[in-house]
């Protein structure tokens, strides 16, 4: 990938850029699965800390608190690197609106909605993301191949996580229908974060999450100060460490490696990772919060596991596979 420079609060430095046309590279190293893998670690541990910070901390104050503990750690960061964050107006417009669909209004949604919708429910909904790039890249942007086996492999994927969920999940749907399509919205407002996110490329993945992660914290940090009154609060010694965990395993390093998968990978195979995140988060629930394991949790990796690889394994390598098997 080429290198190039880029002026950052007056310090030039380098950064990494992609190729104009923001197609997806079709030669992949391990290196681009195993960033892939550890994305889907980071976000996984969203569904545990989040049911640990929320027992004792107002979901305003938690979304603008992690924001904010990861800013200033990836901020720290970009010091000892020796990388400014840029103060040019067009660079701060591209993290807020980034930050804004990719983030902020998703996960508030998602949050009021859960005070309605059961869980299992909003994991199963929260995975349509990968179908929704799908769609919105074959019908819209084309920015990328949106090939059968990548729809094929978005449906696996969704089967996968039903699954593991139970098929009990699926009763039920439709009671809170308002909830339920607001969660689809925020699926789908991920889907065009994760397509919009090219535009970032030029940047320092480093210097995407911490200007966005800042943003995002400063933006709710009034409403958390109005609503909540976060001083008035008493949360136990487990809420904080969620946070602060949550804050800069799940969001500093999440949002980088998010945005180093955009480059390497394009949007609709670093979107795969949503499947990948279900089975991780189904293990750390169990090890953290004592969550029973699902029944058919060996299935539902399967059909996930083929979901991926039909998602991320380019296309000239499945034809090559096909081939062999028919000759």
């Amino acid at each position: 990938m080429p290198k190039s420079t880029a002026r950052a609060g007056g310090v030039t430095a380098p950064v990494q850029t992609s190729t104009p046309s923001r197609a997806a590279p079709s030669v992949r190293g391990w290196r681009d699965y195993a960033l892939l893998l550890a994305l889907a670690c980071c976000w996984s541990s969203t569904y545990p800390l989040t049911k640990i910070a929320l027992g004792s901390i107002p979901p305003v104050t938690f979304i603008s608190a992690r924001s904010l503990i990861a800013a200033l750690f990836l901020l720290v960061v970009l010091r000892i690197r020796g990388i400014r964050v840029p103060t040019d107006m067009k660079a701060w417009k591209l993290f807020a609106f980034q930050q804004t669909i990719n983030s902020t209004i998703p996960f508030l949604v998602i949050t009021w909605a859960q005070q309605f919708v059961q869980a299992s429910h909003t994991v199963v909904l929260a995975s349509t993301t990968p179908i929704f790039a799908f769609l919105i890249t074959w019908a819209i942007t084309r920015h990328e191949p949106a090939s059968p086996v990548k729809l094929l492999g978005a449906i696996l994927g969704l089967a996968g996580t039903v699954a593991i969920i139970g098929l009990d999940a699926l009763s039920g749907f439709g009671k809170e229908i308002v909830a339920e399509i607001a969660i689809l919205l925020a699926t789908v407002s991920f889907a065009c974060a994760t397509i919009f996110g090219l535009r970032l490329s030029d940047y320092d993945p480093m210097v995407v999450a911490a200007g966005s992660l800042l943003f995002g914290g400063t933006v709710l940090l009034p409403a958390a100060l109005i609503l909540e009154h976060p001083w008035t609060l008493h949360p136990t010694p487990q809420a904080l460490v969620a946070t602060v965990t949550m804050g800069i395993f799940s969001s500093a390093l999440g949002l980088m490696l998010f945005y180093m998968c955009l480059t390497r990978l394009g949007t609709l195979a670093t979107n795969a990772q949503a499947y990948l995140r279900i089975p991780i988060g189904v293990a750390l629930s169990v090890v953290l919060i004592g969550e029973s394991v699902p029944s058919n949790l060996a299935l539902g990796l399967v059909l996930v596991m083929a979901g991926v690889a039909a998602m991320t394994v380019p296309g000239d390598v499945i034809k090559r596979a096909l081939g062999r098997l028919r000759g």
